[in-house]
């Protein structure tokens, strides 16, 4: 099994002690990623809806009567005109906001949308390969357990 370094460890040589902290490590570790995992889909979620909004102003009812409500919390929103039907202001992230263009908003969520998707199938496939590790550490683990193989008896 490859360790964080890149070095290769035989999982034989280790104590069963020393295979329980691994794997806790490794466990804790999952525990982490399995986070940053659900993060991630709750952002990219949130920018797909950024993106529905978005496109969804270009409606012609909407650009017509320019009312909308606008949302103060997640459960509070208020009657509110459009300035413009034209541009947008979009949170580009740590609290600061550009006013954009539709085309541009919609572009900016197109483009993060993708950029989270990948970052998601990257985590997969790190998350992949430490549930593996787990796996083959709890095999030992229990062929470590489970004590010495009793020899054949010779005929």
């Amino acid at each position: 099994m490859a360790s964080g370094n890149g070095e290769t460890v035989n999982l034989d040589s280790l104590s069963v002690q020393q295979l329980g902290q691994v794997k806790k490590q490794l466990d804790e570790e999952l525990e982490h990623l399995t986070s940053s995992f659900t993060q991630l889909h709750a952002a990219q979620s949130k920018f797909r809806e950024c993106l529905r909004c978005v496109q969804g102003g270009k409606s012609p009812a909407l650009q017509q009567d320019k009312s909308i409500l606008v949302p103060l919390t997640n459960s509070l929103y208020v009657r509110g005109t459009l300035a413009s039907a034209e541009h947008v202001v979009v949170d580009i992230g740590t609290g600061f906001y550009v006013e954009k263009e539709i085309k541009s908003a919609t572009q900016f969520y197109e483009n993060k949308v993708g950029e989270v998707g990948g970052s998601i199938k990257e985590l997969e496939a790190i998350v992949q390969s430490k549930t593996n590790n787990v796996r083959v550490i709890e095999e030992v683990l229990r062929h470590k357990m489970a004590g010495p193989a009793q020899p054949t008896p010779s005929s």
